[in-house]
């Protein structure tokens, strides 16, 4: 048997961990390809990068980086876009509606932390039937984004536990990286869009997990308590 980890709470990432969101990322700049004639690009072509929000979708879709002088500008755009339409065809990955729901039956904690901010991430999560979630914690609510450990720390606070406490699932480098200063054990969601780069092996997580339901496996619960 592998690791397993006593934690009395367990953290998530939104976009590419908890629900498959881009489909409507894609949409949005899809929808900025076709009002400059371009044919629509298909999303499983743009998953991969969506854990990094406009800026991924605007170099896959457009081929424009932050270097570009008119990225601004698209961004802004791409930000109107993906408000008028975040919560279409956005949905939960399979398992993760009976994790969530297992994890609660266990009497741990959970919530959500993304660099998503608020104003999208409030929308999105409700859509999802999250509203419930005991935690969000968006892009903007701490001075600094992940990497740096602000935002899973202020989720700890809410919570009223320690960081060794909690256990952070997330899909994207950025997400260990921030686990690992704040302190707190990580789990390497391979079923997400795995961002750039992707070997899930070379990020140094504590665990990986394959499926959202894998994450039980992964929980010492006698041990929390």
């Amino acid at each position: 048997m592998g690791r397993r980890f006593a934690v009395r709470a367990v953290l998530f990432d939104l976009d590419g961990t908890l629900a498959d969101t881009a489909p409507d990322l894609g949409g949005a700049v899809n929808r900025m390809r076709a009002r400059r004639g371009f044919a629509p690009l298909p999303i499983e072509q743009l998953r991969p990068v969506a854990s990094s929000g406009a800026r991924g979708m605007l170099a896959a879709g457009l081929g424009k980086t932050p270097a570009d002088a008119d990225y601004d500008a698209l961004r802004e755009e791409f930000l109107a876009e993906y408000a008028s339409a975040l919560d279409v065809h956005s949905r939960l990955f399979d398992g993760v509606a009976e994790l969530l729901d297992d994890l609660q039956r266990r009497g741990l904690g959970w919530g959500i932390v993304t660099n998503k901010v608020m104003r999208f991430t409030a929308p999105v999560v409700a859509g999802l039937g999250l509203a419930d979630a005991p935690v969000v914690v968006a892009g903007d609510t701490t001075p600094h984004a992940k990497p740096h450990p602000a935002p899973l720390l202020a989720a700890c606070e809410r919570l009223a536990l320690a960081p060794a406490q909690c256990l952070y699932v997330g899909d994207d480098l950025r997400d260990i990286e921030a686990a690992r200063a704040a302190g707190m054990a990580s789990v390497a969601a391979a079923w997400g869009y795995l961002g750039e780069g992707g070997d899930v092996r070379q990020w140094r997580a504590d665990a990986i997990a394959e499926h959202p339901r894998s994450v039980l496996a992964l929980l010492d619960v006698a041990g929390a308590s």
